[in-house]
């Protein structure tokens, strides 16, 4: 089947075809994916940037897409025109999702018909944030939610992906995924970048002594010290470190 992009401003993806079922990542604007199957209101997606596969509901999607700018703040708010004003919508753009603009207007910029979002709330599509900590630091306080991917709710693992998803670099969704796929540091001592791997769960150190991660128990992203979340997650889960790896790898 084609290739379709997604024109809304987020959605959940499911394991199954059901509300009712887990919900395992979800899907932004302006992504490319693949539908692989269709069952009743329900379709079977792969993406394209992180082969992800689950089910998503059946709307009406575009064929033809080719973004020029992304959002660079943890959520844009969309806006409509009516004699030359802007007036906010409830509806809000999220980070990292690509965007083609239509035309701009004193400050704003208009990606559909009539739907408008503050040029300084994006950057080119090409632009590169080599900053990590700038990025994941927008998160900080953002509610922990289990396959989510925005500031409305993230987990662990697309706190990580999300650095990556931005410069449009391929890294795996999932932690026992990201595992694999990243090499083992071999100096033992911290620094920043280090990615920290448990099972079932993974951050990132800013610097030699802070980490930062979406974590369950803390029902938000937080910054902790390393030695810290260390004991805390080995004492709470039993668990300790399976692998350390850095972001200089990729």
């Amino acid at each position: 089947m084609k290739n379709k992009f997604f024109n809304y401003t987020i959605s959940n993806i499911y394991s199954k075809p059901s509300l009712n079922s887990e919900v395992v990542s979800q899907i932004l604007y302006g992504e490319k994916f693949r539908i692989l199957s269709k069952k009743d209101k329900w379709i079977k997606i792969k993406t394209y940037y992180d082969k992800y596969i689950g089910y998503i509901k059946n709307k009406k999607f575009i064929e033809y897409f080719k973004p020029s700018h992304k959002i660079f703040v943890l959520k844009s708010t969309i806006f409509i025109k009516k004699k030359n004003k802007f007036y906010k919508t409830n509806n809000f753009l999220y980070f990292a999702s690509g965007i083609s603009i239509k035309r701009a207007f004193k400050n704003y910029l208009e990606f559909e018909s009539n739907k408008w979002i503050r040029k300084k709330d994006t950057k080119k599509i090409k632009h590169e944030e080599n900053n990590f900590v700038k990025i994941l630091k927008l998160f900080v306080n953002s509610k922990y939610l289990w396959g989510g991917k925005t500031g409305k709710g993230i987990d662990c693992s697309a706190l990580v992906q999300i650095y990556f998803y931005y410069n449009r670099i391929f890294f795996p969704r999932d932690t026992k995924d990201q595992i694999i796929y990243c090499k083992k540091k071999k100096n033992k001592k911290f620094s920043k970048g280090d990615i920290i791997f448990w099972r079932g769960h993974v951050g990132i150190c800013i610097n030699k002594t802070k980490f930062i991660h979406a974590y369950g128990p803390k029902r938000k992203v937080t910054i902790m010290p390393i030695k810290y979340a260390i004991q805390l997650i080995l004492k709470t889960a039993s668990l300790k470190i399976k692998k350390i790896s850095n972001l200089k790898n990729f």
